[in-house]
């Protein structure tokens, strides 16, 4: 008797409302819902019990990256049907000790940040627009390009940090730089990038010479942490999808920077990837995508900007704009996957591409959103009336 097979015939049943095949190592194949098959599931090897319970997530993606895991018809399809059941996977999260280690030392992170954006800034850019935008576009007409929809949310980003010619700005995570490149050109503004990654680090150097943009602007290699003791002050401060890097335990030590550096009346602008609720991440993501990633929920860090008088103004969703980012980046890495060939095997081609579609599908279906939270550093009587100004 096949137990283990049992087991995942059981487990299978949380999909019984949908309509698919599952075709099994043996060639068995069981036929889920009553409708005709969307799609088929092909499984060429055993899966263990004692895997599925370790982590549903860590498995079936390490099925697929390894070739032993196949779909036949629509894979987007496929994840949006699984993932719409993604709070009944299950993880022993005490079986992972290694993946969900509470370590965010200054090297630690620094470490894990590298190993994710050091891939290689020509990787990258095969596949993000020019801007080399790594977040969430805003698609203010659904036939905007990648490019439109990263050029539409950086400026929808500089509106609502309401900047003025002469203003200081800090980009907390600055990445490849394109939010400061523009608030320089636009507003002349006096900003400073930090980042941890080597890469992004050289690439946005070389930009700010490339455009003179060297009154303006300059980049540091460093670690939020050191903004406490940096003696520097800003007028405003943004960060663009680096909160998740921190760490549940560094959320209150992220803020406390912030509002160290943040002129009083400042503004600060967050943008980041949110939970419904608190949760210690995904085993498969944080193994094989972003180490030590966590996603914060919106309610953890309202109600830690409390403590150091951040007033929210505004608040927002971007959830579906980030599944179409997501669509979009997927759609190029497709397109260039013979010269990605070239620079990765077939292992990382595959998790790449789990990645890219699973991501568009939990937003898709709510697993995760995407915030942006305007603060002010005290009260500041200053701000517009209305959010008009951030829409025009």
């Amino acid at each position: 008797m096949d137990l283990d097979k049992i087991f995942l015939k059981s487990f299978l049943k949380i999909f019984e409302n949908e309509s698919f095949t599952v075709e099994f190592w043996d060639k068995e194949e069981i036929k889920l819902g009553g409708e005709e098959s969307l799609f088929k599931i092909i499984l060429k090897k055993p899966i263990s019990k004692k895997d599925i319970l370790t982590s549903t997530s860590l498995v079936f993606g390490e099925e697929y990256m390894n070739g032993d895991l196949e779909v036949e018809g629509d894979f987007l399809l496929m994840l949006n049907t699984v993932l719409k059941y993604k709070e009944k996977f299950l993880t022993n999260f005490k079986a992972l000790p290694n993946l969900f280690s509470h370590k965010t030392s200054k090297n630690k992170q620094k470490e894990q940040v590298s190993y994710h954006y050091d891939l290689g800034n020509d990787f990258y850019s095969l596949w993000l627009d020019k801007t080399m935008s790594y977040s969430c576009g805003y698609f203010k007409e659904d036939k905007n390009s990648l490019y439109e929809a990263q050029m539409n949310k950086i400026n929808h980003l500089l509106k609502k940090l309401n900047l003025k010619e002469g203003l200081s700005l800090l980009d907390i995570g600055c990445g490849w730089g394109a939010l400061l490149i523009e608030a320089a050109k636009k507003y002349k503004i006096k900003g400073l990038g930090i980042t941890l990654s080597e890469e992004q680090y050289k690439k946005f150097k070389s930009r700010i010479e490339s455009e003179n943009l060297q009154e303006y602007l300059d980049v540091k290699l460093m670690d939020y942490r050191e903004l406490e003791k940096s003696g520097l002050t800003f007028d405003r401060v943004v960060s663009v999808g680096m909160l998740e890097h921190v760490g549940r335990e560094n959320y209150d030590l992220f803020m406390k920077n912030v509002s160290t550096v943040l002129n009083k009346s400042g503004i600060f602008v967050l943008h980041y990837i949110s939970g419904l609720w608190e949760s210690e991440g995904d085993a498969w993501m944080r193994k094989y995508i972003f180490p030590g990633g966590v996603i914060p929920s919106l309610r953890e860090i309202i109600y830690i900007s409390s403590n150091y008088r951040f007033y929210v103004e505004d608040v927002e969703s971007l959830r579906l704009h980030y599944m179409k980012t997501l669509l979009k980046w997927a759609e190029n890495f497709e397109k260039n996957i013979d010269l990605i060939r070239e620079k990765f095997d077939e292992r990382f081609i595959r998790m790449w591409k789990i990645y890219l579609y699973s991501c568009a599908s939990c937003f898709y279906n709510g697993v995760i959103d995407l915030h942006q939270i305007v603060f002010t550093n005290g009260v500041n009587n200053e701000l517009p009336l209305t959010r008009n100004y951030i829409y025009e």
